[in-house]
């Protein structure tokens, strides 16, 4: 199974819109959203099932057992995280512990111990096809964990489909490394502004220190034509794979506020994202239509 992973070098570029439309032309029987910190994928790609939920444990947090605690001070002054307050009681802030177990280790009377905390939620919607997706807990700092455990969901639960589609997440964070781990390409949506440019650039080379095939399309191309041809003039400099351009459409915005891909619905930004679409598959596929 060919994964092909879509991703954006900032937000708002309109990565999802492209994923989404990608999965409905494609019919894709295999799709995941890795974006954990705000998955909306599941707002187009309208689920018919209820998905299977799994509760997903990250790192673990500590909890200070009062009745044993003889408030020496030592977990308190030795937590490098500023987790742990001395009023009324020591107390452990959920949100400010990160697990590493110093507290545990100092504490003279074992009133410290390290319990198992949800991260987050696995969420797994199987009939036709599959989706795979999940939401991490607000605090939690395991994203990139998280995108794992979506990928590995989406593997199992598929044995027979030849293409799974990954929308990921913006930036260069750890969700995207994790996201770009494995897969067979990267689609990078660019946008034709100053940051835009230069969150590409950033994208670009996180997603070369993989090895993996990448090319670049250009959305909402004709909000500023000289910073589209920059675009292309960078492809062209660095031999990237260019897929080609989509326009600002305000039809493709409203059939996303209406829970619709850009195919769905007769627009220019639909007509032109079959173009990027069919450039993509042939340039994912080619070495098998070769032989």
């Amino acid at each position: 199974m060919k994964q092909l992973l879509i991703l954006s070098g900032k937000g708002g570029t309109g990565k999802t819109t492209i994923a989404s439309a990608f999965i409905k032309l494609s019919k894709a029987k295999a799709y995941a959203d890795c974006d954990v910190d705000a998955p909306n994928l599941h707002l187009i790609t309208k689920q018919s099932h209820q998905p299977k939920k799994t509760d997903y444990y990250g790192l673990p947090k500590a909890e200070i057992n009062t009745e044993l605690c003889i408030q020496c001070d030592q977990c308190r002054q030795n937590c490098r995280f500023d987790a742990i307050s001395a009023n009324e009681g020591y107390k452990v802030d959920f949100y400010a512990c990160e697990g590493c177990g110093v507290c545990e280790l100092v504490c003279p009377v074992g009133a410290v111990t390290l319990k198992p905390a949800v991260a987050g939620e696995l969420m797994l919607y199987k009939s036709e096809d599959v989706f795979s997706t999940a939401q991490l807990k607000m605090g939690s700092g395991t994203s990139g964990m998280l995108v794992t455990e979506v990928k590995k969901q989406i593997k199992s639960a598929v044995t027979d489909a030849q293409l799974a589609i990954i929308d990921g997440s913006p930036g260069i964070g750890c969700p995207v490394i994790a996201s770009l781990s494995g897969v067979d390409m990267v689609l990078i949506v660019a946008e034709p502004s100053i940051s835009g440019i230069s969150d590409m650039k950033r994208i670009i080379n996180t997603a070369a220190k993989f090895g993996t095939k990448m090319a670049i399309c250009i959305n909402k191309f004709d909000t500023s034509i000289e910073n589209t041809e920059k675009i292309e003039c960078f492809c062209k400099q660095h031999g990237l794979a260019f897929m080609g351009r989509i326009p600002f459409d305000t039809d493709a915005v409203e059939a996303i506020n209406n829970g619709q891909t850009i195919v769905d619905v007769a627009c220019v930004s639909g007509e032109a994202v079959k173009e990027v679409y069919n450039k993509t598959i042939y340039f994912l596929f080619e070495r098998e239509t070769e032989k």
